[in-house]
Parts: structure tokens; C-alpha cells; sequence
């Protein structure tokens, strides 16, 4: 004889089973789940549904930063599911990221049930608002009850709505934070589900008519969150484009040419447009700061990063290139001229040597990623200052952890680029070292091909730039800055069944990436580059190098 009242383990069945349902209406595809016992509800709930792609791994904050790959790659918020205790914790460096980079992530932390709480129960810590602001929503509704199932599709929705910036009151999409308490038994078989709820249709900020800027020098900086898009709009009204390395099609070289005093000088804008987040270039930041000119910050692309308060309009939406008169074409072609330059001198020595070094290293995996297509996704400190300073206009999606900027979580995040498709990494040996937990699940039961660039400058090659280099001795410095490690990268990756390759030419590079593009699974590339010394030395020859090409078209 049936049982006339479900059971607590069947209410919570099913309302793990609802906000899963809700989710996949919406339009979710991948959750991403580490096992845990108090988080079975919602483990069992995601993988009974066909239309979802499950990825287990096993370290939690591997696992943040694999999500949140996935949702750069696909444009939609990413599920995440985790037990209680430290479990949830880990996840703090993957939120605290998609938090400052307006990555859309649905983190899903089980619980014990407010009984357990205070009284020693393991593996159990307070995860009431564990997150503080970084989330855009943080819901804690208790043990799920029956009596509240027609509220459960409303709260799914609502935390979807604000990930993905599909409400009035919130400007950014992002991380947001469900906390689920369950109780044992925590297997059950769902009941029937509440009814779907009646579809909604979001309010999103559009176009924004940009008066006053007809003839003038317009410079427009674009940072994380521009899309290619914008950037051609931008370019048809005459500005003078120039971006970061996620950036595609604008103006290269910009770094080195702003270095440059006399030049600078030359390109002083009347306006500055920015877009975005900020490039990581200190010489833009310095001009921008000398110049001090009226500057215009579009939220339309998330938010605009201004540590140096110089924003003074702020406008909702993006530029309208339909409404608005085209700029001075003459500032457009000095920008262009200058950086065509330094392109054709850079693209001498691409043919002449071939040497590796991290710069070289730079521009050959920007090449091989434009040439097949492939999306990049490019590792914090000198990595994705090499792409934003010295490789032309990127042409293939490109990635990069720029929204708290450290090296945490970079080849998970771009295994989770990877997925169903291919991706190209390029990092540096402390920064494969510090998410080598990424290792050990790869592809996990997904598909797809990576090929992982690993530049071995054995150590932090970003410290040797900085006044830290000069003002400690050699042994403290190689101590607590460098911190060089004598691990075997290759064997490393061999041993957790990975393909590896040390290389120590452009041309080797170029044949291993190929080939790893071509094969399904990671393979890693390590290559071979001058000491970290030696790296600032080419850094500094290659910057005078380009004021004599500026002192030639002058």
C-alpha cells in the first residue's frame, strides 16, 4: 500500500530534481560535480538528466576554475556541486575570480541541517554567506519542505536570472551561491515536479547614442568582457582601438609604442572611450594618467576598472556606431602606421630566428591559435603580458583569469575551454605546478584536445621585473620571489598518463602543437627559454628596438 505522506528523502529528491529541471529550461548544459556524500541529492539529480554533461573532479578547487572554462566557452552559467565543510570553502579562489571577471557560476554547497549545526557534527563549518559579496545572490532556504515546492522553480530561476544578468537589479552576471541543507536518508527517488513556471523575457542594456565626438582624437582602451564586436563598431567610428590580450582585432603593439616619450606625446587624445577591464600594460596606465583627458566608461561590456579615478562620464549599454560621427581618421592611420612597423620588424625575426624565448614563445602560439582556429587562454604574470605586448591582433577567442589576475586554476580553466572542442594553454612552469591537481582528472569522461604550453623559465619570470629584483639580494630574491622549482614537468605529466614533450625551437614548438591539436586528450609542451635575467634583457632590447622604428617614421 502506498504511503499517503512522502518522506523527507523524497521532498528533497525532489526539489533537487526541480531546480535541476528549471536550470535545463533555462538553458544549463554542464555541472560540474566533486564527490561528496551530504551533496547526493543534487549529484543524483544532475546526472539523471540526459541533456546535461557531467564532469567529476575530484579536487573541489580544480574544479571552480574548470567551471568556470566552461562558462567562458559557452556564454551560459555553469552549475557546481559540492559536499559541505572545506568542500565549499575550496571554492573561494574559482568565486572570488568569476566574481571581478562577470563569469556566470551556479555554486550549489550541500549542508547538515540547522540541528547539526554547533553541536560538533563533522564536516560541517558555517557556509551562511561563506562567499560574503562576491556572489550577485546568496539563497540559504533550510531543508526542503513539501509545503514549499511552488516556491522551488521561482528560486532556481531567480538565482539563474542573477548569474546570468538577466534582471533590473543586477548590473554584472557572476558567481551566485545556493546553500542546500539536506538530511539523511539522502537517497530517494523524486516525486512528481511542481509545474513549469510561465516563460519571462529579460531586460538587457542596448546601444547608447555617444553626442561630441565628431572629429575628435578618440582612443578607445578595451579590456576583459570586449567582444569582437564591439571592438569593429568601435574601429568603423574612426577610434583607435587598443585592448588586452582577450581583446580580438585591435591595434598591436601599444606597450612598447607608449614607451616611447615623443610618441606618446603624438597620440594624445581629445577623448579616451574604455570598455571593459583594464590591459595590463603600466606604460598605457602611466599615459592615461599624464594625459588626463575627458574619458567616457561603457558598462555594456561589464564593469569598467578605473583604480586611477579618471573615468568622468559613465554611460549604461555599449557605443551605437549607426548614430554616431565618425572620429578623426587621421589619429586612426598614426596609430595603425606605428604599429604596422613594429609588425613587419617583429615578423623579420619570426622568419630569421629561431630561438625560443618567452616573447618568441608568445607569438608562435598566437600564430598556430589564429592559423587553426583554436581558442587560447593565456596564464597570468608574463604570459598574458607577452600576448598583449608583442603578438598581432588575436583572431580566435582568448581567455585569460584577469578578473583578480593570479595564477590559480589556469589549466583547469582551460581543460574546461577545451571541452567538446580544442583549446591552446600558454603558462608558466610555477603556474602549471600550483593547479597540477588539474592533472589528475584531464578530460575526466569528456572529450576534447589541449595542448598545454608550458615556457620553463624555472621560477616567477614576473618578479625579475619589478623593484623587488634590484633591492633583495640574489639568494633571498631566488628564495622568496622566484622560487624555482626542480621538478620534471614532462615526467609530471607522464605520470598522470598525459602526452609530454620537451622542445627547444620555434619550429619544435610549432610541430608539437600541431601534433597535439590533432590528437584528443592534453598534451603538454614544455619548452625551453633563457634564464629569467636574460628575459628582461630581450624585454629591454626589443623596446629600443622599437623607439629606432619610431625614430624612423617620424
Amino acid at each position: 500500500m502506498p504511503k499517503s505522506v512522502p518522506s523527507p528523502s523524497e521532498v528533497q529528491a525532489t526539489y533537487a530534481a526541480t531546480l535541476f529541471d528549471e536550470w535545463i529550461g533555462l538553458g544549463l548544459r554542464d555541472v560540474v560535480v566533486c564527490p561528496g556524500s551530504r551533496s547526493t541529492p543534487l549529484a543524483l539529480a544532475c546526472a539523471a538528466r540526459p541533456e546535461l554533461r557531467v564532469h567529476v573532479r575530484i579536487d573541489e578547487r580544480s574544479a571552480g576554475f574548470f567551471a568556470i572554462g566552461r562558462a567562458l566557452e559557452s556564454h551560459v552559467p555553469v552549475a557546481i556541486v559540492v559536499t559541505s565543510g572545506t568542500a565549499a570553502a575550496e571554492l573561494h579562489a574559482s568565486v572570488a575570480e568569476a566574481s571581478q571577471a562577470d563569469v556566470p557560476l551556479l555554486v550549489l554547497t550541500a549542508d547538515r541541517p540547522p540541528e547539526l549545526h554547533g553541536v560538533g557534527a563533522p564536516q560541517t563549518i558555517d557556509q551562511h554567506e561563506l562567499f560574503g559579496d562576491m556572489v550577485r545572490l546568496f539563497e540559504d532556504p533550510g531543508t526542503a519542505r513539501l509545503k514549499d515546492s511552488l516556491t522551488w522553480r521561482e528560486l532556481a530561476r531567480r538565482l539563474w536570472s542573477r548569474a546570468a544578468q538577466r534582471d533590473e537589479e543586477c548590473s554584472r552576471p557572476g558567481p551566485v551561491h545556493l546553500n542546500a541543507a539536506f538530511i539523511e536518508p539522502l537517497v530517494a527517488d523524486p516525486l512528481a515536479l511542481p509545474e513549469p513556471l510561465v516563460p519571462t523575457s529579460p531586460t538587457r542594456a542596448g546601444v547608447v547614442d555617444v553626442a561630441g565626438l565628431e572629429d575628435l582624437r578618440v582612443l578607445c582602451v578595451a579590456g576583459h568582457g570586449v567582444s569582437s564586436q564591439m571592438v569593429d563598431d568601435c574601429l568603423s567610428m574612426n577610434w583607435a582601438v587598443i585592448g588586452d590580450a582577450t581583446s580580438l582585432g585591435t591595434i598591436s603593439y601599444f606597450d612598447s609604442l607608449l614607451r616611447d616619450a615623443n610618441f606618446a606625446g603624438r597620440v594624445r587624445p581629445d577623448v579616451v572611450v574604455r570598455l571593459g577591464g583594464m590591459p595590463a600594460s603600466r606604460p598605457l596606465q602611466e599615459r592615461l594618467r599624464e594625459w588626463r583627458v575627458r574619458t567616457i566608461g561603457f558598462d555594456g561590456a561589464g564593469f569598467v576598472s578605473d583604480p586611477d579615478r579618471l573615468v568622468t562620464d559613465r554611460r549604461r549599454g555599449v557605443p551605437d556606431p549607426s548614430r554616431e560621427p565618425k572620429a578623426d581618421g587621421e589619429y586612426v592611420r598614426l596609430w595603425s602606421e606605428a604599429s604596422t612597423q613594429v609588425g613587419e620588424w617583429l615578423s623579420g625575426l619570426d622568419r630569421e630566428d629561431d630561438r625560443s624565448h618567452e616573447m618568441s614563445v608568445a607569438r608562435c602560439v598566437v600564430d598556430v591559435s589564429s592559423r587553426r582556429g583554436v581558442p587560447l587562454v593565456i596564464g597570468s604574470s608574463m604570459p598574458v603580458r607577452d600576448v598583449e605586448w608583442w603578438t598581432p591582433p588575436r583572431t580566435s577567442p582568448t581567455y585569460s583569469n584577469r578578473g583578480v589576475n593570479g595564477i590559480d586554476g589556469v589549466v583547469s580553466t582551460t581543460l574546461g575551454v577545451a571541452v567538446g572542442s580544442r583549446a591552446i594553454g600558454l603558462v608558466g612552469d610555477i603556474t602549471m605546478l600550483h593547479d597540477v591537481s588539474a592533472l589528475v582528472d584531464g578530460f575526466g569522461e569528456a572529450h576534447g584536445s589541449c595542448a598545454l604550453v608550458v615556457a620553463d623559465n624555472r621560477g616567477g619570470g614576473i618578479f625579475s621585473f619589478l623593484a623587488q629584483r634590484a633591492a633583495v639580494d640574489d639568494a633571498r630574491f631566488e628564495q622568496l620571489f622566484a622560487t624555482p622549482r626542480a621538478h620534471d614537468l614532462v615526467g609530471i605529466a607522464h605520470a598522470f598518463g598525459h602526452e609530454a614533450v620537451r622542445v627547444a625551437a620555434l619550429s619544435q614548438l610549432r610541430a608539437a602543437l600541431d601534433a597535439a591539436l590533432d590528437r584528443s586528450g592534453l598534451s603538454v609542451i614544455v619548452v625551453d627559454v633563457p634564464t629569467r635575467d636574460e628575459n628582461v634583457r630581450l624585454h629591454d632590447e626589443w623596446n629600443e628596438n622599437v623607439k629606432g622604428i619610431l625614430e624612423g617614421i617620424r
